[in-house]
């Protein structure tokens, strides 16, 4: 590999000369000097990571290339700040479109059904890593940075520095796709509301126990049912106990693949997906890469009693306990509802958006003081009555680097450059506190944010813990995640229409991931397009064969055990240590 790494010295004497290298150097001193602080780098490190930015860049000077991502702040921030500092620093001209996130899912299935370059780059969830790994229509990294791309792989990478590589890693061993930003689903609450000792006392008396975060879901609809039916009102303001969304929408489907099955107990235990059956409800075997099945009668999880429970619980909950409305709503139009200081928990929120909320009062926001000092927390999601020790307890968005084989690898290149940039160590903690979406140990251990912490609700805490290896994003059993996502969210929203009931809505479901896994299996045994490892069905089986006996959980005849919650403050102190 060719040696880059310039001294600060001979930065200097680079500085010192003319010629576009002069304006290169000088355009990276004055990103790091003005925005890319603070870092974990020295300034001198920083220099000399962008040195070899410069030089490798040289090949691809004045290329234009075309990147997609959905839109979350980390992505505004590389959208409107890293392109223009990237191309000022290599040259290379980065138009990053933004779109959401099942026009992203869209264009990267289109571009592998069509093979027609739409975008020389995307930011592609981790959760089509089954996908990936199985067609071998994106560049392998692994094989890329050893061989054709070496020149173009940075030496400061640091893969070992990357928290969500696991997820992003194919049953064969290789590396596909690489973490720009990294999310959990967590429990979010309102402590002043949880510590308030008249509401604290009342609940006590009415239920039992000590309010405080839920520790499973009983306790998580006693509370509900508390703010929403008992307390009803805080300082003139109706209030709420729950907060989700139902309109019939493709998010509604990721509201459901998004490990909402997994939390009431469906699927097996294992890290960082369950093992034989995963959080959608498909079994594939240990040591197989081929799903064998969704339905119970098939030996899955997705229409057996754990998922059923899952899902009439979220119906249930919708209607009860959430804001007028909530029910119609789609995942984007949700996201302001917790600001608006209404609601008093919600069992299921993205912390890609802690920087929505912790916006000050006077940009709308009402969860935090008069000092921005936040009066939510976040905290482990509460677990349904079928859930298990060792089972994976919500969901970690890896949104990951992609690069298709469509993609001439000129252009390939000039992406994984930027890719590269905009993860560098050099940029990494300036963006980590834009986004708040952690992807590096060394940024989310920096000493900037231990002294942010306290104004972050929890999050850092959160990720410096070793809990957060219980989260995780989809895993390898689902082979083709554009073909199976989208027949979630319509029988979902079958249910919240009222059209069929939960058990029906979830049959048909199984019977549809089956049905299409079936064609996947066929394509793969003719054309080998899955490389061997699409779906093999079994047959099917009289689903009393295998409730209970190594398949789906069997009915639980209690599915509303006790409620139990935790304090706060204990979780932390477990966290930190």
């Amino acid at each position: 590999m060719r040696k880059y790494l310039l001294s600060a010295t001979a930065a200097m004497a680079v500085i010192a000369g003319s010629g576009s290298a002069f304006a290169d150097a000088a355009a990276a001193q004055k990103w790091i000097d003005q925005e890319f602080q603070p870092s974990t780098l020295t300034k001198e490190e920083q220099m000399a990571e962008m040195e070899w930015f410069i030089e490798a860049a040289e090949p691809f000077a004045g290329m234009e290339i075309n990147v997609l991502s959905e839109g979350i702040p980390t992505h505004g921030y590389e959208s409107e700040v890293l392109t223009e500092a990237f191309e000022e620093i290599t040259g290379i001209k980065v138009n990053h479109q933004i779109l959401g996130e099942g026009q992203v899912v869209q264009a990267v299935q289109t571009q592998m059904q069509t093979n027609r370059n739409l975008y020389d780059g995307y930011v592609n969830d981790s959760d089509l890593i089954g996908t990936h790994s199985r067609l071998q229509q994106a560049y392998n990294l692994t094989e890329q940075m050893a061989g054709e791309w070496s020149e173009t792989t940075s030496p400061t990478l640091d893969l070992d520095d990357f928290m969500g590589l696991q997820f992003t890693t194919g049953p064969d061993g290789n590396l596909y796709q690489l973490p720009d930003q990294q999310f959990a689903n967590l429990y979010w609450f309102r402590k002043d509301w949880f510590d308030d000792p008249e509401l604290k006392a009342q609940f006590e008396e009415k239920y039992g126990y000590e309010l405080g975060v839920p520790v499973n879901w009983s306790a998580y609809e006693d509370i509900a049912e508390f703010f929403s039916n008992d307390v009803q009102e805080i300082d003139g303001v109706r209030i709420y106990g729950h907060m989700d969304y139902g309109k019939r929408a493709p998010d509604l489907g990721w509201r459901m693949t998004d490990a909402w099955l997994s939390m009431a107990g469906a699927g097996s235990p294992g890290e960082p997906n369950g093992v034989p059956i995963d959080e959608w409800g498909i079994r594939m075997e240990a040591g197989s890469c081929n799903p064998v099945g969704a339905s119970v009668s098939r030996g899955g999880a997705a229409n057996g009693p754990a998922a059923v429970y899952a899902i009439r619980k979220w119906d249930e909950w919708l209607r009860n306990y959430a804001p007028p409305g909530a029910a119609s709503y789609d995942f984007y139009q949700s996201l302001p509802a917790l600001a608006q200081g209404n609601v008093a928990q919600q069992i299921f929120w993205y912390t890609a958006f802690t920087a929505d909320m912790v916006k000050p009062q006077s940009e709308g926001n009402n969860t935090v003081d008069e000092d921005g000092n936040p009066l939510w927390r976040m905290a482990p999601s509460p677990h349904g009555p079928y859930w298990e020790e060792g089972q994976k307890v919500g969901y970690q968005d890896v949104g990951s680097w992609t690069f298709l084989k469509s993609t001439p690898s000129d252009r390939a290149q000039a992406a994984w450059l930027y890719a590269q940039f905009v993860t560098s160590k050099t940029v990494d903690v300036k963006k980590s506190h834009v986004g708040l979406t952690f992807i590096r140990d060394s940024s989310v251990n920096h000493e900037s944010f231990t002294e942010r912490a306290p104004k972050l609700g929890g999050l850092v805490e959160f990720y410096r813990s070793p809990d957060r290896v219980a989260w995780s994003p989809t895993g390898i059993n689902v082979p083709d995640y554009p073909k199976l996502a989208q027949i979630w969210w319509q029988q979902i929203g079958d249910v919240n229409s009222g059209a069929f009931t939960p058990q029906e809505a979830m049959d048909r479901l199984a019977q549809e991931m089956d049905i299409t896994m079936a064609r996947m299996q066929a394509a793969d045994e003719a054309q080998n397009v899955y490389g061997g490892c699409g779906p093999r069905l079994n047959e099917e089986k009289d689903p009393s064969e295998w409730l209970g006996k190594g398949g789906a959980k069997a009915k639980l005849e209690n599915e509303k055990p006790q409620g139990e919650t935790v304090n706060y403050d204990d979780l932390v102190a477990r966290w930190n240590q």
